[in-house]
């Protein structure tokens, strides 16, 4: 299945490769994505009538192969580097993290300790590729995006984030794929949305007690997260 889904990726990254636009961050938020799932559409009454497991690979195919234009136009300062084409592989360590550079940094890289700022734009696969929450969303009073700034190896930060940026350089820009076992443990991991509603929706779907005792639990929490790393402070 992961084979699949890599080949898919690979495909679009190439197809979309020459329509690529950097949008500036102080734009990106005024011209969302379009919305994955539509409610007649074949690929919709496939997940409706499919297992667990299967609705959320459809899932993430869906989620990768829509909007690889929009991580190239959010994300700062794209316009003179490409979009690097290729599979993903998992991060070795991560329990079972799977990591696609679409642009390689070149400033330093983080070590524990590290007071760490990111952008993120984050998509929950169980919802069809939902997007539960951007930093692009959470601005300052003059209107400026504000990144996510956290301090690497605190534990406050669920295991796939923290696993990803460690290997990551300023300037890089990386998708991942987080397994429910590295995502959400509790109600009180970081990142959280700001949104009282977007967290009900995000918590109740990953925790739902119904679907996990239904033994779903290895498909609610799958995450996608594009990641930007924005600047490392050692500390």
């Amino acid at each position: 299945m992961i084979t699949s889904l890599q080949a898919s990726l690979s495909s679009t990254i190439h197809h979309h490769h020459h329509h690529l636009h950097r949008i500036p961050p102080s734009t990106a938020v005024a011209h969302p994505p379009r919305k994955i799932s539509a409610t007649n559409s074949p690929l919709q009454r496939s997940i409706s009538h499919s297992t667990p497991r299967r609705r959320t690979l459809l899932s993430l195919s869906a989620i990768i192969a829509s909007d690889l234009a929009f991580s190239s136009a959010v994300f700062s300062d794209t316009s003179s580097r490409s979009i690097a084409a290729g599979e993903f592989s998992e991060i070795p360590g991560s329990g079972g993290v799977k990591a696609l550079d679409l642009i390689q940094g070149s400033g330093p890289s983080p070590v524990d300790g590290d007071l760490i700022a990111i952008h993120y734009y984050g998509r929950l696969a169980a919802k069809q590729g939902w997007r539960f929450d951007s930093t692009y969303d959470h601005k300052d009073g003059s209107g400026e995006s504000l990144p996510f700034v956290f301090t690497l190896g605190s534990g406050k930060v669920i295991a796939g984030i923290e696993a990803a940026v460690k290997s990551m350089k300023v300037g890089g820009i990386r998708r991942i794929i987080i397994p429910p076992s590295q995502g959400y443990q509790s109600t009180s991991q970081e990142p959280i949305p700001p949104n009282f509603f977007d967290r009900q929706r995000l918590f109740t779907t990953i925790f739902n007690p119904t679907r996990l005792a239904n033994g779903e639990g290895s498909t609610l929490g799958t995450l996608v997260f594009d990641i930007e790393l924005v600047r490392v402070r050692h500390q």
